[in-house]
C-alpha cells in the first residue's frame, strides 16, 4: 500500500489569559502509515518546533464533546460567536490551552478519514505481512528444531 499523506497548515491560538492569546503556526498532519495518529506541529517562536502526536479518535470525537484526560485533552466550545476546538495539551516542560478553528480542523479531519476510514486502520498496519516475515522458518531453523539429545531409550526393544 502506498502512503498517502495529509497536512494543514493553520494558525492556532495560544490562550494565555481569558483576554489575551497569541497566534502560533502550526501544522496538522497524518500519514496513513501510522493510521492511529495525528501529528501537532507548532513553530513557536523558538529554533525547534514542537511536535505532540496523539490518537485521531481523541480529536474527531473532540470536536464533537469533550474528550480525553491526561496529557491531551480536547472539546468544542463558542468564542465570540466562533466554532473552536481547544486542546489542552500537558507536558513535564508545561502545560497549553490552545484554541484551534473547527472549520479547518473538521475539513482536515474528514480528508484523513477519506484515506483511512475508520475501523480500516489495522489493514494499514500490515501486521500480519510483518508476522508472517517474522515467523517465517528459515533453513537454520532445521538446526534448532532437531532434539539435540537422541532419546536415551532403545529401539525395537533392544
Amino acid at each position: 500500500m502506498q502512503q498517502t499523506v495529509v497536512e494543514r497548515e493553520l494558525e492556532l491560538k495560544l490562550v494565555l489569559s481569558p483576554e489575551h492569546s497569541i497566534a502560533v503556526p502550526a501544522k496538522l498532519g497524518y500519514r496513513s502509515d501510522d493510521p492511529y495518529a495525528v501529528h501537532i506541529t507548532f513553530h513557536i517562536n523558538s529554533d525547534r518546533p514542537v511536535h505532540w502526536t496523539f490518537a485521531r479518535e481523541l480529536l474527531v470525537e473532540g470536536v464533537f464533546r469533550p474528550c480525553g484526560h491526561g496529557d491531551v485533552r480536547v472539546w468544542p466550545t463558542k468564542v465570540s460567536g466562533r466554532s473552536v476546538v481547544l486542546m489542552a495539551l500537558s507536558s513535564p516542560d508545561g502545560d497549553a490551552l490552545l484554541e484551534a478553528p473547527a472549520a479547518q480542523v473538521s475539513a482536515w479531519l474528514e480528508r484523513t478519514l477519506r484515506v483511512v476510514p475508520p475501523g480500516s486502520e489495522v489493514e494499514r498496519l500490515r501486521i500480519d505481512d510483518g508476522l508472517a516475515a517474522l515467523l517465517a522458518p528459515t533453513p537454520s531453523d532445521d538446526l534448532y528444531l532437531r532434539d539435540p539429545w537422541p532419546s536415551d531409550e532403545s529401539k525395537d526393544g533392544e
